[in-house]
């Protein structure tokens, strides 16, 4: 549906085209009215954009620098047949230094995705260096959680930082029935971050503490520790109990969220969630690290918040989980009130449209860096 103030915005993005998010997000603007090509370094399909144009492609680090005269160039060419209004780079370190970097003399968005900011600048003062100079030459920075919000100040103190979320499709994740048993579901990747090893020994532990109950846990996102899990599955004997999806698609997802009784998201480090985010609007209750991203979402209304990587604490939260049915299925009636009220993502990417027109209209919007309370 094309919107009045649609009328010639077009958006060349840096973004990753394999991912997920960039797809929903340039789906979501083109859906808005908007045009848009993106750069990125492994070619994907990026459906409803113009154009994907891969760039040193890879995965080494120094190609994010060497490449940069290449992206230049490239982007020349792309203004002269695509003109664009708008940059919008995804992932501050990488895309967001190639967006900064562009040359275009029109607004530059960046958008930070979690461990850009909340991580890698610690690595190095080369990085923290990286980060700085490309969110000075942003007129616009983005991310998904506070915590995020109030770490990019450091770098960015006087420019326009606002929260836009990913977000849940509110039509899509919706609340099911769910199994008889007491199911529970992972959709973290099978990364050393995310934890899945605790997970599984704190399900071990429910299992032989309620032994006449049937139990089922879900592990879905796949990743490179698959053979390790599997192994330390069987050797709990839990084989029969435990289903490992892998990646799934949206429809798969949904059933096995629903057919649950909590989610569990326990990594590390993390930005805001996004599984999180469904499994909340598909009305379950969320076992949650203790993070600031997650404590911005899991109240005890809603869940519980349990330390990194204490598989007492996950085994305790669980069992309540189990034993109180009543009380997590309003849990899970709250989550999804909480969803549709404050992180749709229809309602994020309209407020994102939004300012994008105040970027593209300064006359008309003004954009400034939101107080505490104001910031959503």
């Amino acid at each position: 549906m094309n919107r009045p103030d649609a009328e010639g915005v077009r958006i060349l993005f840096f973004a990753d085209a394999a991912s997920v998010h960039t797809r929903r997000w340039v789906a979501a603007m083109v859906e808005r009215g908007a045009r848009a090509v993106v750069i990125t370094r492994q070619a994907a399909e990026v459906p409803g954009a113009d154009e994907v144009i891969a760039i040193a492609p890879g995965s080494d680090k120094m190609s994010w620098f060497t490449a940069l005269p290449r992206v230049r160039k490239v982007v020349k060419d792309v203004a002269a047949r695509f003109q664009p209004t708008l940059v919008h780079g995804h992932y501050v370190t990488s895309y967001g230094l190639w967006a900064a970097a562009c040359g275009l003399k029109v607004p530059r968005v960046l958008t930070a995705w979690g461990s850009d900011v909340l991580v890698t600048p610690r690595e190095s003062r080369f990085m923290r260096m990286v980060v700085a100079w490309s969110m000075h030459h942003a007129d616009l920075v983005t991310a998904d959680s506070m915590d995020m919000i109030e770490e990019i100040a450091r770098f960015h103190p006087s420019g326009p930082c606002h929260q836009i979320l990913w977000g849940a499709d509110t039509d899509k994740f919706v609340p099911g029935t769910p199994a008889e048993g007491f199911e529970v579901i992972s959709l973290r990747s099978w990364e050393a971050n995310y934890n899945i090893d605790v997970i599984i020994e704190a399900f071990a532990r429910v299992v032989a503490q309620r032994p006449d109950s049937p139990m089922r846990l879900h592990l879905l996102g796949g990743g490179l520790l698959q053979d390790e899990l599997s192994q330390r599955v069987k050797s709990l004997g839990l084989q029969d109990l435990v289903q490992f999806h892998g990646r799934v698609g949206d429809a798969e997802m949904v059933a096995a969220i629903q057919r649950s009784r909590v989610s569990v998201s326990v990594p590390t480090s993390d930005a805001t969630s996004v599984s999180v985010l469904e499994s909340m609007s598909c009305a379950l209750p969320i076992i949650g690290s203790d993070l600031p991203a997650n404590r911005q979402w899991i109240d005890e209304q809603g869940g519980w918040i349990v330390p990194i990587r204490d598989v007492d604490a996950l085994a305790d939260a669980l069992l309540q989980a189990h034993d109180h049915p009543q009380q997590t299925t309003q849990m899970g009636l709250y989550n999804r009130a909480r969803i549709e009220r404050d992180a749709s993502r229809r309602g994020q990417m309209d407020a994102m449209w939004r300012l994008y027109q105040r970027l593209l209209h300064p006359t008309t919007y003004r954009l400034t860096r939101p107080r505490p309370q104001e910031r959503s």
